[in-house]
């Protein structure tokens, strides 16, 4: 009776639109942490909701839009879980990001992989997703240097991020695949590499990361 009365009251519980949805979401979300995006069920989602499968369908027009909707609120976590701690001096500050970053990508392996590799990968609208993630990642890391970026420069510079973004990206991927060094050296790896990279795009800026 006490099992009846629990699932009534999951069903009686009333929430607003905006609640539902992030509610439907954030289940989603935490489902994409240990399956792939094309494995997540909308009915097993409604059970744990305590509403109709046909109730998700109100919030989200189709299986593809509510996939979506989850990717994007990984990506948003992930880029929160990866914010700079200004309190930090730059190197640390870029170490310290780069160590979250590791350790979400492990966390969250199965996500991790899907966004970058899975069958849902080359779908246009995560495509966009992925580049507007990277875009935001060179902004975040563009606004931290400590000298003027001349706009001349800007193009160059953004382009650079952009490409070690992706190597980081695919040297995390073959980590998690296959662990060849220790999670420290994999740090290491995306720090000097990318100080490797300011070296050979303008001095002063490695000179910066240095100091």
């Amino acid at each position: 009776m006490s099992n009846s009365s629990n699932g009534d009251t999951v069903k009686r519980t009333r929430l607003s639109p905006d609640e539902r949805r992030m509610q439907l979401i954030t289940l989603g979300t935490k489902m994409l942490s240990e399956r792939a995006l094309e494995d997540i069920s909308v009915s097993e989602i409604a059970e744990q909701a305590g509403i109709s499968r046909g109730l998700v369908f109100h919030y989200f027009p189709t299986v593809q839009d509510f996939h979506l909707a989850i990717l994007r609120n990984a990506n948003s976590t992930m880029l929160e879980r990866t914010a700079p701690d200004r309190e930090l001096g730059l190197l640390a500050m870029l170490r310290d990001s780069i160590e979250r970053y590791v350790d979400y990508a492990g966390e969250n392996h199965t996500s991790y992989r899907a966004l970058l590799r899975g069958p849902a990968s080359t779908a246009p609208e995560v495509v966009d997703l992925v580049d507007q993630t990277r875009d935001a990642f060179v902004a975040v890391i563009l606004a931290e240097v400590p000298i003027p970026i001349e706009d001349a420069d800007r193009p160059r510079l953004t382009l650079a991020m952009r490409g070690w973004i992706a190597f980081v990206e695919e040297t995390t991927l073959t980590w998690l695949r296959r662990a060849p060094v220790t999670r420290d050296q994999l740090v290491d790896l995306l720090v000097e590499s990318l100080l490797a990279l300011a070296v050979s795009l303008n001095p002063a800026l490695a000179a910066a990361f240095r100091d």
